[in-house]
């Protein structure tokens, strides 16, 4: 019979958040993979528990290399508890390669559920929450955290980011640029811990005030784009979304229709103005 793989939530700033049950999958399982080993050791004590299994490292430099070892633990019928530094496992964190080979051997994945940054974040923030999407850690050279924000400039969704806190006034001023400086955002700051602070107003006034530095565990939320109407779009302005689409890995026809339906248009035009668009570089570059 095979193991089972446990994935647990762990507290994002106030120990008293930890589930229950995170007390007894630590106390149970026959091998506990902790992102930070010394923080485990410093979550266990707070907590009052020992650890009855092996305890093992299982972090970014690493999780390549150690995926193989822990799959054959589950196999041969171990209690793997996955833990990291804070959250959920595999939410910007260490977990979505042990999870996908544990689903490829048919070993039964399960959670224990607890704090998130991007749900606490999302609550506070002020923000429309009905629709929205986690956008995780930007790119961390400029050029490249531009191109991904103005791919994001016309979701209309609200957007989570996760982001450092020494880079934090250049992504907002990145994202005044690529969202617009009226942008409405919220900056929450140390969640659930004794400084926490949420920060809401336009980007560019956000920037500003980040620009005197901020510390801690940084979350950002942004308000998703308004809806505009095809009169606010020029053909030139739905080529560039289409090719936008295309180079993030999109199929032209899937990119055809949502930038469609972002504009509010039919397929039909936004197709013509692609293949037009096409025909012109054809024509001067004869």
């Amino acid at each position: 019979m095979t193991g089972i793989l446990v994935l647990a939530g762990t507290p994002i700033g106030d120990i008293a958040d930890a589930p229950p049950r995170l007390a007894q999958e630590l106390a149970g399982a026959d091998l506990v993979a902790a992102e930070d080993t010394r923080r485990l050791r410093r979550l266990t004590q707070a907590l009052g528990v020992t650890p009855k299994g092996r305890v093992v490292s299982y972090f970014e430099g690493n999780e390549s290399a150690r995926t193989p070892e822990l799959v054959e633990e589950l196999v041969n019928g171990a209690r793997v508890l996955l833990v990291t530094d804070a959250g959920m496992p595999s939410v910007s964190d260490p977990g979505y390669r042990l999870v996908a080979a544990a689903v490829e051997k048919d070993i039964r994945v399960t959670a224990v559920p607890g704090p998130s940054a991007v749900l606490t974040a999302l609550a506070l923030s002020g923000l429309p929450v009905d629709r929205f999407c986690f956008e995780g850690f930007l790119p961390r050279k400029a050029g490249e955290r531009l191109t991904r924000l103005k791919e994001a400039a016309e979701e209309r969704r609200t957007l989570v980011y996760f982001e450092a806190p020494h880079r934090l006034d250049d992504t907002l001023a990145a994202m005044a640029e690529a969202f617009g400086a009226d942008r409405r955002a919220a900056v929450c700051r140390e969640l659930t811990k004794t400084y926490e602070e949420v920060r809401r107003g336009p980007l560019a006034e956000l920037a500003e005030w980040a620009a005197a530095g901020v510390r801690g565990e940084i979350t950002v939320v942004v308000e998703g784009a308004p809806e505009r109407g095809a009169q606010d779009v020029s053909a030139e302005e739905l080529v560039r979304r289409v090719r936008l689409r295309e180079e993030a890995g999109e199929r032209r026809k899937e990119a055809i229709a949502a930038v469609a339906a972002q504009a509010g248009l039919p397929k039909r035009e936004v197709f013509d103005a692609v293949v037009a668009a096409k025909n012109a570089a054809s024509a001067s570059g004869s």
